[in-house]
């Protein structure tokens, strides 16, 4: 809504707006190495997850379905157990 005797039109609202914000050519944004970074992080993951599935996938083939499990969570108490060693409660 505008006032009587004011109308602004959305150019000249958008020229004050941007007159009191700094242009957007001097932001530099994330950069490329952050990308790179980031897709690196995610190729690792995938392969660390592609790897832990093939070994559980192995276990599931020896033990059947539930040893598979069984297995999986010998890893992860023998994980939590070392964690618990090396990070007492103060």
């Amino acid at each position: 809504m505008t006032r009587a005797g004011e109308c602004h039109t959305g150019a000249q609202m958008a020229g004050e707006e941007n007159s009191t914000l700094t242009p957007r050519d001097e932001d530099e944004g994330l950069g490329a190495g952050f990308f790179l970074k980031i897709a690196g992080v995610v190729v690792v993951g995938g392969i660390i997850v592609m790897i832990v599935f093939l070994i559980w996938w192995r276990a599931v083939y020896a033990w059947g379905f539930f040893g598979g499990f069984l297995a999986f969570a010998a890893v992860l108490c023998l994980f939590a157990w070392l964690y618990d060693r090396r990070n007492p409660r103060t």
